[in-house]
């Protein structure tokens, strides 16, 4: 997986920094930031993460790649993107999605593909295959959200010859806490760390749990909500 962030490519000079400087500029020697990852590894998957806040010069660069399948760095080189599949995300109408929770997903789709319209240019639309809408994140997307982060953090103890077992409970706690209708599923990391990590670190830190040690982590939603107890 190859993936650039394109909100540090909203500069006209940033084109440069994509396919490499031309002769004579400070940077020539080191190529392109995106021309250079794949012609280093041309079977990959392309990730433009929120690409509407690409510099619109950005899109010409883009235009040619979905267009010919290859694109020419600063040094003259053909990098060939034909086994390349290129994967673009983007926050254009993701108010549109909230606000329209509940109705169908056509209609939704449609309200953002009218979105996407008013701010990308025909011509690159055009050479897109298939656009995704995703749906709206609810509270059970968060409980499995967090089971993911969740298994991450059991991989780190076990490193250390630690089991940890969270109970369904703290689970659909942490997806209460962690859950935003606006911002989704980025708090939830957040609240992991402050409800679990931290804790179970200073616990660690104080030598409470012996090598070999299944941690339990529980809440109690009706006596003490919100309180998560290790043991």
């Amino acid at each position: 997986l190859i993936r650039v962030d394109m909100s540090e490519f909203m500069e006209k000079h940033s084109v440069a920094r994509l396919i490499g400087a031309p002769p004579g500029y400070v940077g020539y020697e080191e190529g392109g930031y995106l021309t250079e990852a794949v012609r280093r590894k041309p079977y990959a998957v392309l990730l433009l993460d929120e690409v509407e806040k690409a510099h619109p010069d950005v899109f010409n660069v883009l235009l040619q790649v979905l267009d010919d399948g290859r694109l020419t760095d600063g040094q003259g080189r053909t990098v060939d993107f034909k086994n390349t599949v290129i994967v673009m995300t983007s926050n254009i109408g993701s108010q549109m999605i909230q606000n329209m929770v509940g109705q169908p997903y056509e209609d939704v789709k449609d309200a953002v593909t009218d979105e996407l319209k008013n701010h990308f240019r025909p011509e690159f639309l055009n050479r897109i295959d298939e656009t995704v809408v995703f749906h709206s994140l609810d509270a059970s997307h968060i409980a499995d959200i967090a089971k993911i982060q969740l298994a991450v953090l059991k991989a780190r103890l076990a490193h250390m010859d630690l089991a940890l077992e969270v109970s369904d409970a703290a689970v659909a706690e942490l997806a209460k806490v962690g859950f935003d209708p606006v911002f989704g599923a980025r708090p939830l990391k957040r609240a992991i760390q402050q409800r679990i990590e931290n804790p179970l670190s200073k616990l660690l830190l104080e030598g409470k749990f012996a090598p070999k040690a299944t941690i339990h982590v529980s809440v109690d939603p009706i006596k003490a909500p919100g309180q998560f107890s290790f043991a």
